[in-house]
């Protein structure tokens, strides 16, 4: 199979599809693959490494998915590369549908196989290809959040661990999934009083029995989370449906009770956000303020750390790459349910149901 890798070109993403490690696994299995010139460069990778690996190097995105039979990448297709997608085309990255009306209704139009990473399961109900990028997300969030918690960013003035004689910032983390745990940890890190909220209270004692002493748990009542929100300088919101739109937990009225100079972050952007407030931000403009509280929504937060986000996804996507490529999407799709769960887009259709009832519109299954 012919595997094309196109520079991405959402705002300060810098990851990339495929390492030149992946091009090689993919050469050596006997497939051609086509690299846009400086695809790599945001993670110091330049042409000629990806030359060494096999790959053929092309002068621009239309030449890659002219060339290309699948398409991989790490940022749903921004609308000029959505007009350059053809029926014949498998397209494999994140896409985040729900909260994107356009986008589905682009890939739907341009006929093509277009399997998000976000919607692909594992055997134990996982979601494997996000998890690498919700641990980056969530460890960054609270690195971040300390961040606009300075006086000088605006925020409160609060150091997240305090100092002898002056308490810690309280850090409130809402959903205890993968993004959740991992902020968790870098905030007990760094000494905060942190508290996870969640509904599902098997996963609260897990956490309870992961943690011990190191943090509180509590159930995520609407009554708590307008508690919590009231007490905390730094909220974090880590919740997460497969494939559908986030939840709203923190309403405007909510967050009029928030310290001013309070942090929010919103990790479930991507999916709509968890804030009432939130609204997509970007890496060259990432805060706004609502009500006195900073609000953090890039909708690319791992794109940040590019080098650390586009090895960490790799690892995660490339057996699933090589299984595409080795038995081509619909075969592969059909030996493993775990890859078809990943299926949101073919044939001018909507193949997920969680997306369609997201955007309100028919599903096919």
């Amino acid at each position: 199979m012919r595997i094309g890798i196109p520079k991405e070109i959402k705002n300060h993403e810098y990851r990339v599809g495929l390492t030149p490690a992946s091009v090689a696994e993919l050469v050596a299995a006997g497939h051609q693959v086509i690299v846009q010139t400086g695809a790599g460069m945001g993670i110091d990778f330049g042409d000629q490494d990806y030359r060494d690996a096999g790959a053929t190097i092309a002068a621009d995105a239309a030449a890659v998915f002219a060339g290309a039979d699948m398409i991989v990448k790490v940022k749903e297709p921004q609308p000029s590369e959505i007009a350059l997608l053809e029926p014949r085309h498998t397209l494999f990255t994140y896409l985040h549908l729900a909260a994107d009306k356009p986008q589905a209704e682009g890939l739907m139009q341009s006929g093509a196989t277009c399997i998000a990473y976000e919607t692909v399961t594992s055997p134990s109900g996982a979601l494997p290809l996000l998890k690498p990028m919700s641990e980056v997300a969530g460890r960054m969030s609270i690195q971040v959040g300390a961040h606009y918690l300075e006086k000088e960013q605006g925020g409160r003035g609060v150091l997240l661990g305090g100092v002898p004689g002056v308490a810690p910032a309280r850090v409130a983390i809402l959903g205890g999934g993968v993004a959740g745990v991992h902020a968790a940890q870098m905030a007990v890190g760094q000494r905060a009083d942190v508290t996870i909220y969640d509904i599902n209270n098997d996963r609260l004692a897990e956490l309870d029995m992961h943690f011990g002493s190191q943090i509180k748990t509590a159930y995520a009542s609407r009554a708590a989370v307008a508690a919590a929100v009231a007490k905390a300088h730094l909220v974090i919101g880590a919740v997460l449906v497969p494939g559908a739109a986030a939840p709203k937990l923190v309403t405007r009225e909510m967050l009029k009770t928030m310290k001013r100079g309070s942090v929010m972050v919103d990790i479930a952007i991507d999916q709509g956000g968890c804030f009432e407030t939130s609204r997509p931000t970007t890496h060259s403009d990432p805060v706004f303020e609502v009500e006195g509280v900073i609000h953090y929504c890039v909708a690319n937060m791992p794109g940040a750390v590019a080098r650390t986000s586009a090895f960490a996804l790799n690892n995660a996507t490339l057996p699933f790459v090589l299984k595409l490529a080795n038995l081509g999407a619909e075969k592969a799709m059909a030996t493993d349910r775990h890859l078809a769960a990943g299926l949101n887009v073919s044939a001018g259709k909507i193949r997920h149901q969680a997306v369609a009832e997201a955007l309100n519109l028919p599903f096919a299954g």
